[in-house]
């Protein structure tokens, strides 16, 4: 049995880390559709909560998105950010 967590699980871990970034009531990013974007109008990510949000997902998972995607493609939506985390996840 894995210890790393499986996709559904990190995209809730993440929507998490969207409303701290963006100070944005959780239940209301729970409730978007997955493919809301990052820094579109109903989230609408700052570039500095952005740097908090790739902050808080490198300490919680590991996983340094911004060295790993130079092109940032991964910050369009919420299903693309957790995509690329879960893809770069390892067993503990």
């Amino acid at each position: 049995m894995s210890d790393t967590p499986d996709r559904a699980a990190v995209e809730r871990e993440i929507r998490s880390m969207i409303a701290e970034a963006a100070r944005l009531d959780e239940t209301f990013v729970a409730e978007l559709p997955a493919d809301a974007d990052l820094f579109g109008p109903r989230i609408g990510l700052t570039s500095l909560a952005g740097v908090a949000l790739l902050g808080a997902i490198d300490r919680r998972y590991g996983v340094d998105v911004a060295a790993l995607d130079l092109s940032l493609d991964s910050l369009q939506s919420i299903a693309t950010l957790s995509d690329f985390v879960t893809a770069r996840l390892r067993p503990s």
